[in-house]
């Protein structure tokens, strides 16, 4: 799904994911992200290629975070034009999950639309100065893991499934999935082992 103000973005990038050259389709676009709240739910895209424009409000990624949490878990692949208002804690945190610029060529965008779909994570070399700040995200978990995170984080310790953890939460396998792959990046583990260890150190669960 594509989303970018401009009506001649929208349909730049529409053209470049939907070309013969991808393997993507794509099921729909909006010009904002109000719209994409109303739709996202029905049209469950992998990805989101979300265009942020030159004038990037902090207030995105608070929306991103609550699309999240409340309609349909995605991986949000964004194109920045610069570096100076980016903040890639938050953006993290809130599922982008891949950040291009601005120049990125057409074989580019699809690559990484590709991997992220697959559940990578892809930063363009011109990004590559903003890791430091990954390096926050994962020795702060406390301040980033989100409520409804924890409570997933318990229930791993408690030893339950995913299908388990969905139907406690009421929420579908694959947004339990999508929390425990969050956890795991923001602890900075590859096991649930290890996310239960962690989170037990920092005084986030109980056993």
């Amino acid at each position: 799904m594509v989303v970018a103000t401009s009506s001649v973005v929208r349909a730049g990038l529409a053209a470049v994911v939907g070309s013969a050259n991808s393997q993507m389709t794509v099921v729909g676009s909006a010009s904002d992200l109000d719209s994409l709240t109303r739709e996202v739910g029905q049209l469950q895209p992998d990805v989101v290629l979300l265009d942020l424009g030159s004038n990037l409000q902090p207030s995105i990624w608070e929306k991103l975070l609550l699309i999240q949490e409340e309609q349909y878990p995605i991986g949000f692949l964004a194109i920045a034009e610069s570096l100076e208002s980016l903040d890639l804690e938050a953006a993290i945190r809130s599922g982008v999950r891949g950040i291009l610029p601005g120049i990125s060529t057409e074989s580019e965008i699809i690559a990484a639309a590709i991997a992220i779909a697959d559940g990578l994570f892809v930063l363009h070399p011109d990004f590559l100065e903003l890791l430091p700040i990954r390096q926050k995200v994962a020795t702060t978990p406390v301040q980033t893991l989100t409520p409804r995170e924890i409570d997933v984080l318990e229930m791993l310790g408690s030893g339950l499934s995913n299908k388990a953890i969905a139907k406690h939460l009421q929420i579908s396998e694959h947004t339990v999935k999508f929390h425990i792959s969050s956890i795991f990046q923001k602890l900075a583990v590859s096991t649930r082992t290890e996310a239960v260890t962690v989170g037990v150190r920092l005084g986030l669960i109980m056993l």
